[in-house]
């Protein structure tokens, strides 16, 4: 049975990302399949990695668990919006403080690449943005998708990242939004 841990990232409460989490949820839930959540807004911890990896900071208990649940997970599903380009800061801090050397990857003597700890684990970005996606893609190169896949997901062994992108949130009807969220809840119907 299929293990899915969905992480939502907006620190805003009843936003349109908790309804999408909760949408690909059911959606795994009616799979069969196991699913957990972190809402990182019901979450208490430090956002700053104050000692970078050179010092040690104390995962906090909300962190500790999140660990454990990534560990479990086999299908990892983030849910947040584009802000600036990238992830929020809460989405950020919480990538900083819990993919560390050690549990995600591991530094190699003289090698410039990791062990990647997190293999055969899989992803899914669920990004939600006020900017029409041909601006987001052709004009700034992705830089939010590109450092989430590549720059923390691929680096730290996760294989396959796909992304969903819901653009011109703002303008979007509410018929819309509803159809957003049926079809990220046969999202997670199939696992995807």
């Amino acid at each position: 049975m299929k293990k899915v841990l969905i992480i939502q990232g907006n620190p805003i409460e009843n936003s349109y990302g908790r309804q999408l989490a909760e949408a690909y949820a059911r959606g795994v839930a009616e799979s069969g399949a196991e699913v957990r959540k972190l809402v990182l807004a019901e979450m208490e911890f430090d956002l700053n990695l104050s000692a970078g990896y050179k010092g040690k900071q104390p995962l906090e208990p909300d962190l500790q668990e999140a660990q454990e649940l990534i560990a479990w997970a086999d299908h990892l599903v983030f849910v947040y919006p584009n802000w600036w380009g990238g992830m929020p800061a809460l989405l950020k801090g919480f990538i900083d403080r819990v993919f560390l050397p050690g549990f995600a990857f591991k530094y190699r003597k003289n090698s410039p690449l990791p062990e990647q700890l997190l293999k055969g684990k899989t992803a899914r970005l669920i990004v939600t943005m006020d900017s029409p996606y041909v601006y987001y893609r052709f004009y700034l190169g992705q830089p939010g998708h590109q450092m989430m896949k590549h720059s923390i997901l691929k680096f730290c062994g996760v294989g396959t990242v796909r992304a969903t992108n819901i653009t011109q949130l703002r303008k979007m009807p509410e018929a819309a939004r509803n159809q957003w969220l049926e079809r990220v809840q046969r999202m997670g119907r199939k696992l995807a």
